[in-house]
């Protein structure tokens, strides 16, 4: 079956927008194909930093014929109603439709339109057009003397040629017949910029089919996929690394980029001064890897090595040499920067009016502070959320097990690196050199590690801080930031986050659960809603667990729920199991929540589990039925003496047992122990059995019939000081 290649050849496509391109065009050509009734075998899309091509494999050569019937209006309708049902189904008069009878509206008009299939080549020419025209890039350009028309081509970088061909190995392919501003689609593409005239294919480069244009490419020396260009990187760079008794250390990110700024990559080694490794190694690596996109290597012993590896789009005649040379030296102006903002923020600051006995650090964060730098309008400035920070930072110390002095010194320093040399250079380096300031002017070294740790975990992968000054400190951070946007009802909606605020519920969920922590989330999200928020938006009351907080931080909480069920869902955990702990009412200590889900997921994989649950379940469903029918809620308790005096033994033995089990399972789960609650339920599934078999629930008697429905409720109930076994399900 005939395969389509398209190339779209243009000047450098920035990196980042490569591999979303490739998905872009194979989505949209496929897409147009498929919603035209050509369905295909197989589609690739390849990228490099000059070109997006797309290989479409098992075309048919002519789409399937159409067979249409399009009822048309009554025979004797009137001759506007007949001409325009001709004009819309193409048929020159009645005597090309059919008349078909319908025993309710009798006699009416068909037309019978049959169309033969289009060619696909037709249909391609009609399609690729649109798709080059329509790309969506996220930033595009206009260029030439005809940029300015109505309509112009908008691309990412000069578009200078098409490539379209359609046809079957065995033939002579075609050239899909289009042009988009005067870009006429051909067969004959450029290999690479510098390096195809030495290969002996300077100019255009005719191709055919995609096996042939890709050893074409390469003997023009491009390598079309990007993920292959990414493998040679990366063997030639452990290869050079192992050559000289070091390690590479890998950056996927990095590779990536510099996988999308080659079309020919070699990787190439360069060193820069000794003298330089003096700055900690997190400078260094930022500062070549933002200025460069190179590599760096590490010792043996772990430690940074005084080399690099770049990788050229080249092979040069001097195998490179010049090449490194020239990188290396701007590797060394740059760390020669990065060395004279790390000196920089080591000192006081002579110039700044601050007291002299502070210390570096504190005077940054004094220069922060009387900067009145804006956090947010409507939450005030960075100094403000520095206090927020400190107060909170020293009410949760003693839940963590924190000195709370520390954590107050690490909240007050946490954001002191913010106005440093290095962090404005570097922003991504906050919190580390915070680290390293606070390690340099004698901090305590749980502090010093706070610091850096008070971020953390910025994602799913990223380690949990375990220290209590850091975990204090961490989540002050983000509880702050979490209560303060919800206070102003500046909440994630749909895909859109801006604030980090769905990161920052799951970096608390990974704090508590990782750490063991009991917390009260509630009570704190209240304390730590911002003072500037109260007083520019009411705060309404709402009664939780015994307690009145705001309503934001009761709707905070349902927030945390939302992570928390998505956290444990990802680590096998059912979601009913889940549902039944959170409709509790009070869950706002996770920890708590995760040992309830997890003694409830055990005792439901027990025989005694699995028993009690359907008993309860069928209690549930008799109860809805009979509440539903007599307009009542049955959960008061039953009349004990009424089924001691007129009761059959399987009551009585059932009210006895659902005594003893609420006893032991509230006692049980007073001292947070829910396995033995479980145990404690597990001993109804007999008298529960036992009194469905026996006991006729809607009895003759209403005051009988009243009482057992009681009893049902007293079993609902019974079990909701564990779980709400409704929402389970099985």
């Amino acid at each position: 079956m005939p395969d389509l290649l398209l190339e779209l050849f243009s000047e450098e496509i920035p990196a980042r927008m490569q591999r979303a391109a490739a998905r872009d065009l194979r989505a949209l050509v496929t897409n147009a194909l498929v919603d035209r009734g050509f369905v295909y075998e197989g589609a690739a899309a390849y990228v490099t930093p000059r070109r997006i091509a797309l290989n479409v494999v098992g075309l048919p050569a002519v789409g399937q014929d159409v067979r249409e019937e399009r009822k048309g209006p009554r025979v004797g309708a009137p001759d506007a109603a007949i001409q325009g049902f001709l004009k819309s189904a193409g048929l020159a008069s009645l005597d090309h439709a059919k008349i078909v009878a319908d025993a309710k509206k009798g006699e009416f008009y068909v037309a019978v339109i049959e169309k033969p299939g289009r060619r696909t080549l037709d249909v391609l020419a009609e399609v690729l057009p649109d798709i080059v025209r329509s790309f969506p890039w996220p930033k595009s350009m206009r260029w030439g003397a005809g940029s300015a028309a109505p309509g112009a081509l908008r691309w990412v970088r000069p578009l200078h040629a098409i490539v379209a061909t359609f046809g079957p190995e065995t033939e002579e392919p075609e050239v899909v017949p289009f042009a988009v501003d005067g870009i006429a689609a051909g067969d004959t593409t450029r290999g690479h910029r510098f390096m195809a005239a030495a290969a002996g294919m300077a100019g255009p480069i005719r191709v055919k089919r995609f096996d042939d244009y890709v050893a074409t490419l390469e003997r023009a020396k491009v390598v079309l996929d990007l993920d292959r260009r990414k493998d040679i990187i990366l063997s030639e760079a452990k290869t050079l690394s192992f050559a000289q008794g070091l390690d590479l250390v890998e950056d996927e990110g990095l590779l990536e980029e510099v996988g999308g700024l080659v079309e020919w990559p070699v990787v190439l080694m360069g060193t820069f001064e000794e003298e330089f490794l003096a700055i900690p190694p997190e400078v260094i690596r930022a500062t070549i890897r933002a200025n460069q996109k190179c590599f760096v290597l590490r010792r043996p012993d772990g430690s940074l090595a005084n080399r690099f590896l770049l990788v050229a789009n080249i092979e040069a005649s001097d195998d490179g040499a010049a090449i490194a040379a020239g990188n290396a030296r701007v590797v060394r102006a740059r760390l020669a920067d990065a060395r004279h903002f790390w000196e920089t923020d080591l000192k006081a600051l002579p110039d700044y009016r601050v007291r002299t006995d502070l210390k570096p650090l504190d005077q940054r964060l004094q220069k922060l502070i009387d900067s009145r730098s804006v956090f947010h309008e409507k939450l005030g400035t960075q100094g403000e959320r520095v206090e927020r920070i400190v107060s909170l930072a020293q009410r949760l110390a003693p839940v963590v097990g924190a000195d709370p002095a520390l954590a107050s010194r690490a909240g007050h320093l946490a954001k002191a690196d913010l106005t440093t040399e290095m962090v404005g250079e570097f922003p991504e380096l906050q919190g580390l050199m915070g680290r390293y300031y606070a390690t340099a002017q004698g901090e305590d070294a749980r502090v010093a590690a706070a610091i850096e740790d008070h971020y953390r975990p910025l994602g799913p992968s990223d380690r949990v801080p375990s220290d209590p000054v850091g975990v204090a400190v961490a989540l002050a951070d983000k509880l702050d930031t979490l209560a303060g946007f919800w206070a102003i009802d500046e909440k994630p909606t749909g895909s859109k986050d801006p604030y980090a605020l769905r990161r920052a519920a799951l970096g608390v969920i990974r704090l508590v659960l990782e750490n063991g922590l009991k917390l009260p989330l509630v009570g704190i999200c209240h304390e730590a809603e911002p003072e500037t928020a109260k007083r520019s938006m009411p705060r309404l009351p709402e009664a939780f667990g015994g307690r009145v907080v705001s309503a934001d931080a009761v709707s905070l909480l349902a927030f945390f729920h939302d992570r928390l069920k998505v956290h444990l869902r990802e680590q096998g955990a059912r979601h009913d199991l889940i549902d039944a702990v959170l409709s509790l009412d009070g869950q706002d200590d996770l920890l708590l929540v995760v040992r309830r889900v997890e003694a409830l997921g055990r005792f439901l994989a027990s025989e005694d589990g699995r028993s009690l649950l359907a008993g309860v379940k069928r209690a549930a469903n008799i109860l809805r039925i009979e509440e539903k029918k007599d307009g009542v809620s049955y959960g008061q308790g039953p009349d004990v003496t009424l089924i001691l005096e007129r009761g059959e033994p399987a009551e009585k033995a059932l009210v006895e047992a659902l005594h003893a089990a609420r006893e032991q399972a509230a006692a049980a789960v007073g001292r947070e122990d829910f396995a033995a609650a479980m145990q404690a339920l597990a001993r109804l599934r007999g008298p529960v059995d036992t009194f469905f078999d026996q006991v006729t629930v809607n009895a003759d008697d209403p005051a009988l019939r009243r009482n057992r429905l009681e009893l049902l409720g007293e079993i609902r109930t019974a079990t909701r000081d564990v779980a709400d076994f409704s929402r389970i399900e099985g």
